[in-house]
This record gives C-alpha cells, sequence and structure tokens, in this order.
C-alpha cells in the first residue's frame, strides 16, 4: 500500500521531469543578466532559448518546465515572478537574488 506524496517528494518528482535543457536556458539568461545583486529574466526570453534548444513552445507551457523557482531557492538564490495582471501589459520575468549570506 502506498502512502500519500508529501509536497517535498512532490516537488522533487516535479524538478525531476524539468528536462536539463529548460534549466541550462534558465542559467545561461541568468548569467547574461546577472549584475551581482540580481538578475532580471524576461519569461519570453527564456522561453526563446528552450525553442531554440528544439522544445516546442507548447510543451514548454503545457508541461509546466518554467515552474522552476523551488529548484533555484533549493540552490540558494530567492525568485520571484511577475506577470501582468487584468489590464497592464508589461513582460513577464523572473527576478533571481542571492539568499542572504550567500551572496559571493
Amino acid at each position: 500500500m502506498s502512502n500519500p506524496i508529501t509536497p517535498d517528494e512532490a516537488a522533487r518528482g516535479k524538478v525531476g521531469n524539468i528536462p536539463s535543457a529548460v534549466f541550462d536556458a534558465f542559467n545561461e539568461a541568468i548569467a547574461a543578466h546577472y549584475d551581482g545583486k540580481r538578475a532580471v529574466v524576461l519569461q519570453c526570453d527564456v522561453v526563446q532559448r528552450i525553442v531554440d534548444k528544439g522544445f516546442p513552445r507548447h510543451e514548454i507551457f503545457g508541461h509546466h518546465w518554467l515552474d522552476i523557482e523551488d529548484a533555484y531557492r533549493a540552490a540558494g538564490w530567492d525568485v520571484a515572478f511577475d506577470k501582468p495582471g487584468y489590464n497592464e501589459t508589461y513582460e513577464a520575468a523572473f527576478t533571481f537574488s542571492a539568499k542572504k549570506g550567500e551572496q559571493s
């Protein structure tokens, strides 16, 4: 008999289903935009990087591959995602900043 999955197990399973190319795309974008304190990465930029690696756009969104916040938080980043609300017109973006005490 199986036990219910815990939130931690679910998060680990989700991250395990994200292709490494998605993390490569995020890592490239973070490195390109990092100013020593934070990196603001536009969602459209990272999506294009993933598409350029051979993945169809519908798979990126259909499989929720952009839900990477928990993985990057576990790696030492504070991650915030901001997208436009109703009647707003700006690009959705991820902001990555080093957690306090972990800046180089």
